[in-house]
């Protein structure tokens, strides 16, 4: 089983109690704001969301790892690698993306498990290059870039949901500088 540890979290795979826990988190528009259209997901689409990330994980051998905190084993959100393929330019980069439930946000959670997430992408997993991709004007994503040393690389409109976001990125040589 594919586990990291950092100083608060366990970021693992996903595991049958993690359902209830995940699709409240995906039921709060504020924390859905920035995500695809920003609709909200009910406990059937977070079931379905929770079966692509494993299904990534077989065919890949990376995807969304499930995030607690280590003190209380609570589910705080998910963090990953996913095959980019839906955006203009796209080169078949792989993108690393988080959640995180709103009383979890400003604590540093996100930018703790995408560093350690990161790390696994191009240590572990042997990738080249690491891509983040958020909605223009997703100032706590944007941040979160900024923390894992992303670089700007470009705006696109996504072409499903029409809005415009900006692409990061990062690859083994920068990463290791």
């Amino acid at each position: 089983m594919t586990e990291i540890r950092t100083p608060r979290l366990l970021l693992r795979l996903w595991t049958d109690d993690d359902l209830v826990p995940l699709s409240e988190i995906h039921a709060d528009p504020d924390v859905m704001r920035w995500v695809g259209d920003g609709s909200t997901l009910g406990l059937d689409e977070t079931a379905e969301a929770i079966e692509r990330w494993e299904e990534e994980w077989d065919e890949e051998g990376f995807g969304l790892f499930a995030v607690e905190l280590l003190g209380s084993g609570e589910l705080i959100g998910a963090v990953g690698l996913s095959v980019l393929e839906d955006l203009p330019d796209a080169r078949a980069d792989v993108q690393i993306s988080w959640l995180l439930g709103r009383q979890y946000w400003g604590q540093g959670y996100a930018s703790e498990a995408a560093h350690a997430t990161l790390e696994f992408a191009l240590q572990d997993r042997g990738l080249d290059r690491v891509v983040a991709v958020h909605r223009l004007g997703d100032t706590a994503s944007e941040n979160v870039t900024r923390k894992l040393d992303m670089v700007r690389e470009r705006e696109t409109t996504h072409p499903r949901y029409g809005h415009a976001v900006q692409v990061h990125g990062i690859d083994l040589t920068e990463y290791e500088a």
